[in-house]
């Protein structure tokens, strides 16, 4: 079935206007170094997801195993799909396996397309721990930290605004631009739940916020707010 919808994929290659994946940092040390990219745009892949939704777990691990970015991302779409619908024990085994492959896991676009979705969801739902995001969150893998904070998005949308800063606290001292946006990110959309709990971080952390987190996560408010925080570097 791999080579099938490998084959497939192929067929779905559009040439880069640009020089290649101008999304991702693919330079010899950059996070994107060993990433390969075919080609494809993501709403075709997710027009394919649709068309595999039942794909065997054996196959979509194949397909999170190979070394093409956008095999795996078709892999997550699939995945998340089959957990969103899922029940009982199924539910359980498939997020068990997303957890066993997080080493597959490992470009920003593969972490928000399904940590919320998948491992937020489950911690959300209290099938999971939350000592599980913590965990994450002091990885030496710059991915599996991402994840732990992208997670808490799923919290967000539902209205439970306790967690993300406690995830956020955790990273503000990290050293990776990936996970500065991460954080940044995740207290703007928190922000536009409750600008109350946004405005309570800043006014404990600003000071030591990264320049690009703070500057994502204020992106909402008003331009006096967004001065003085700044200001507060």
């Amino acid at each position: 079935m791999y080579k099938h919808i490998h084959e497939m994929l192929q067929q779905m290659v559009v040439p880069p206007k640009h020089g290649g994946a101008v999304f991702f940092k693919t330079g010899a040390g950059q996070y994107a170094e060993h990433d390969q990219f075919m080609g494809i745009k993501v709403p075709v892949l997710r027009q394919i997801a649709k068309q595999f939704s039942t794909l065997s777990i054996i196959d979509i691990e194949e397909l999170l195993r190979s070394r093409y970015n956008e095999e795996r991302l078709l892999a997550l779409f699939i995945l998340v799909d089959q957990y969103k619908k899922a029940k009982g024990s199924l539910k359980e085994d498939l997020f068990q396996f997303y957890i066993s492959n997080l080493k597959y896991v490992n470009n920003w676009n593969l972490v928000d397309s399904s940590a919320h979705l998948i491992l937020g969801v489950h911690v959300f739902d209290q099938q999971a721990s939350q000592d599980v995001l913590i965990q994450f969150a002091g990885s030496d893998v710059m991915w599996e930290r991402r994840i732990a904070m992208v997670a808490t998005w799923w919290f967000i949308r539902k209205g439970s605004l306790d967690l993300t800063p406690q995830i956020a606290t955790l990273l503000l001292n990290d050293t990776h631009d990936l996970i500065h946006k991460a954080v940044g990110w995740m207290l703007r959309e928190m922000g536009e739940k409750d600008v109350g709990y946004l405005t309570q971080f800043l006014d404990q952390h600003a000071a030591q916020m990264p320049r690009t987190m703070l500057r994502y996560s204020i992106e909402k408010l008003s331009e006096g707010q967004r001065k003085t925080y700044m200001t507060a570097k």
